[in-house]
């Protein structure tokens, strides 16, 4: 059995970008842990807070319905505040993932890597996937951490943009009207890595059911109407049944398909 720690920016990221892989290995047997950066205190605010509720009290619970669809034996919380997109005034708070420390958040990180004796450990490409500020925060801090702890195998999770083209222009020849996602990140780079720069593709199409089930827990974020959830099955399966990764020290080009030796 191989420890697997996917670790994550914000509440519902999990599911988007890896809510498969963490499904696969769980239901083979091998312990899936999850690691969540901030609490989201900057998302979406739904309407049917409690009172008392805060929306960083419901993006956890809604981490847990996530962790539980997908089969992930524990979660833990590094406890920084959300940094907000790109330039927003969150940026500046000393409290924010984005200006902590890098060695003093990787500790918080290696800490949890020791105790769960981790042999996986995934993170994000070098801009985040889309240049959030908490997301390039997780490249680094999951690198050091890495290195602090002596986790063998590092993984970037990360979208792949040829693939993301393809989509769309197999959407287009289909006759369908779509704009398809932005030219680029809020960084100003286009989004993900071009699949040359790619090393891993994981198949996780027995496990959609799931990937869609952990997203409808985050609904304060991804709610019933959303993009996600009102695609189409065949539709979904093109999106979501491949995650992409780049596993730290192995040559670019797309030659392995799982994150377990």
């Amino acid at each position: 059995m191989t420890t697997l720690v996917f670790f994550h920016a914000h509440p519902d990221d999990e599911s988007i970008a890896t809510g498969g892989s963490m499904a696969k290995y769980a239901a083979a047997g091998h312990r899936v842990v999850l690691v969540v950066a901030t609490n989201g205190e900057h998302g979406e605010v739904p309407d049917d807070l409690a009172p008392g509720e805060t929306l960083a009290d419901r993006r956890r619970a809604e981490t847990e319905c996530s962790a539980a669809v997908l089969g992930v034996a524990a979660v833990h919380w590094l406890g920084y505040e959300d940094s907000g997109m790109r330039g927003w005034e969150q940026n500046h708070n000393e409290l924010s993932f984005h200006k902590a420390a890098v060695e003093e958040a990787s500790e918080r990180l290696a800490t949890i890597l020791r105790a769960e004796r981790a042999e996986v450990l995934t993170t994000y490409d070098w801009h985040g996937n889309y240049g959030h500020p908490d997301h390039v925060k997780v490249h680094h801090v999951g690198h050091r951490a890495a290195e602090l702890a002596g986790t063998p195998a590092v993984f970037e999770a990360t979208m792949n943009r040829d693939d993301l083209q393809r989509m769309m222009d197999e959407a287009r020849a289909a006759g369908l009207e779509t704009d398809g996602p932005p030219d680029v990140g809020d960084d100003g780079n286009p989004f993900g890595m071009p699949e040359e720069a790619l090393t891993t593709a994981v198949d996780v199409s027995a496990h959609l059911d799931q990937k869609r089930a952990s997203m409808a827990c985050h609904a304060s974020q991804i709610t019933d109407s959303s993009f996600f959830l009102q695609m189409p099955a065949e539709a979904f399966h093109r999106a979501f049944a491949t995650e992409w990764f780049i596993r730290k020290g192995a040559p670019a080009g797309i030659h392995t398909y799982d994150l377990v030796d």
